[in-house]
């Protein structure tokens, strides 16, 4: 349990749960993880929060989360790597009879959260230290980048999930596809070169940490391997990058991921500077890429892995 805490907001000094690095605040429970935890941080949450609400029609979730939910007194839901905590307060909102519980490596969450929802830290790669079978259903989003043994990460989950309970992950692709194409390294002559490029410097840097860059990609195969569910369902999500697209909810979801993205290449500068790129490399990196974002000659676009399954009874 020494690295799990309950967070409180309420007169707390949270200063303890944070460092600074190359101008951008951090959590200081796993230093490895180098996205930063800040308020533009916490914007960026909201935003693909809002954005995959538009891809599953106006919903939290996809599969069968109601029937996971719906019988027994004592429901339990966990959000893993809840981030600014929106989804977590959405689900407790929709399901009040549920407990829903956000944990994150930092306390970026608000203070008023309905009753049944609550924040918690806890680095994810230590452990989470729950009863095996206590949760009905487990949500993680966005965050395989922090997650070194991601296979172990799965059996986790099993562990923690009841017979018959529900996961539902959510990986974006880290190949972005332009025109149509994935493109895994710059094309040379070719609008969204910047673009190409600043994405291979990412994973370069993430696979120096010892990340899996295409976890996102094996969702399926991985959770097949496990032998542990049953009824797995992929889903794809194909986001459009900005204001290309012409039918209204492809607009919208659009303009979330440009939105995203407009946050998300600064916050990029902290990793590739940790990782030896010189400033002037960097500023480089990002205001090209900011160039294919700002001014696109190309057909930006990007592509989202959605799995569920239940566990085997």
């Amino acid at each position: 349990m020494s690295q799990f805490a309950e967070v409180s907001f309420i007169g707390d000094d949270d200063s303890e749960y944070f460092r600074r690095l190359f101008d951008r605040t951090f959590n200081n429970l796993n230093t490895r993880y180098l996205l930063p935890a800040d308020e533009d941080e916490v914007k960026r949450s909201e935003l693909h929060h809002r954005m995959m609400q538009f891809v599953f029609q106006g919903n939290n979730y996809v599969g069968p989360v109601k029937e996971a939910l719906q019988f027994g007194q004592h429901r339990r839901v966990l959000d893993l790597g809840t981030g600014s905590g929106t989804w977590a307060i959405n689900m407790a909102d929709e399901f009040p009879r549920a407990e829903v519980i956000g944990i994150d490596l930092a306390p970026l969450q608000p203070r008023s959260v309905p009753p049944n929802c609550t924040f918690e830290l806890c680095d994810i790669e230590g452990g989470i230290p729950y009863p095996d079978g206590y949760f009905d259903f487990i949500h993680a989003r966005s965050i395989h980048t922090g997650i070194r043994d991601y296979p172990q990460f799965l059996r986790e989950i099993t562990r923690l999930l009841r017979p018959g309970g529900l996961v539902l992950l959510i990986e974006p692709d880290l190949i972005p596809i332009v025109n149509g194409k994935p493109v895994a390294l710059a094309p040379a002559g070719l609008g969204g070169g910047d673009w190409s490029t600043f994405w291979e410097t990412y994973r370069n840097c993430l696979r120096r940490q010892d990340i899996d860059t295409t976890v996102p990609q094996r969702l399926t195969d991985m959770l097949t391997t496990t032998g542990a569910f049953e009824n797995i369902v992929k889903r794809d999500g194909n986001i459009p990058v900005g204001f290309w697209p012409k039918d209204p909810l492809s607009l919208s979801v659009g303009q979330l991921q440009w939105l995203d993205y407009d946050l998300f290449l600064p916050a990029l500068r902290p990793m590739f500077l940790f990782h030896g790129l010189t400033e002037n490399q960097v500023r480089s990196l990002i205001t090209g890429a900011q160039r294919d974002l700002y001014h696109p000659v190309a057909e930006l676009s990007t592509h989202v892995n959605i799995v569920h399954a239940s566990k085997l009874l």
